[in-house]
């Protein structure tokens, strides 16, 4: 065998969702929303965002050894990518598409070996479900949906806002938007100038 072969690849590649699996729970639980406020010491954000004492410190240490958060000493805080880009309450939010990846794409994947066999979907209409009648009968999963297709469109809606010449328009009507993606990035690039009160 040549000594220089390893399987390390192949095995950081098979267990690949245990980081990304830990990325989405931290999502879920607000983790990154919860540290925009400021820093906080470990049993403080793990009683903030519900977690379990015994599984506290391996959670969040894994986030902080995936580059997803920042310690030092038994203080975390969000690196500057998670904090612009995971916390909600922010318009360059793009965990959206993460939630729905967690709460609804994941499990599909599970399938895949089912699919990848068969030829058949392994979404809602695996069941007889209409994809769109199973979202839309569900206001929780609507706005899910919604604010993952925002989270995908985030990073071409800011390019298009800071490379197109806007300057040289007035107005601009965004069809089919799902929640104003294109429109907020433009307002944040370009602010509407002061108007003078008569």
């Amino acid at each position: 065998m040549d000594q220089d072969l390893s399987p390390e690849p192949i095995l950081r590649l098979g267990m690949a969702f245990w980081g990304s699996k830990t990325l989405l729970s931290a999502v879920e639980l607000g983790v990154f929303t919860v540290l925009a406020d400021g820093p906080k010491d470990g049993a403080t954000l793990a009683k903030e965002v519900g977690l379990h004492p015994r599984s506290s410190r391996d959670f969040l240490d894994a986030l902080v050894a995936l580059g997803m958060l920042d310690r030092e000493q038994d203080v975390y805080c969000n690196t500057p990518t998670t904090d612009t880009f995971l916390d909600r309450r922010k318009p360059s939010y793009v965990g959206g598409l993460l939630e729905m990846q967690n709460t609804r794409l994941y499990r599909f994947w599970g399938s895949l070996t089912e699919a990848l066999r068969t030829g058949q979907p392994q979404n809602e209409i695996k069941g007889g479900e209409d994809l769109f009648a199973a979202l839309y009968s569900d206001p929780a999963l609507l706005e899910q949906f919604l604010a993952a297709m925002t989270g995908v469109s985030t990073g071409a809606a800011r390019a298009l806002a800071q490379k197109f010449p806007w300057d040289r328009y007035h107005t601009v009507v965004d069809i089919g938007t799902v929640q104003g993606c294109l429109p907020v990035q433009l307002a944040l690039v370009h602010p509407a100038p002061a108007r003078r009160r008569v």
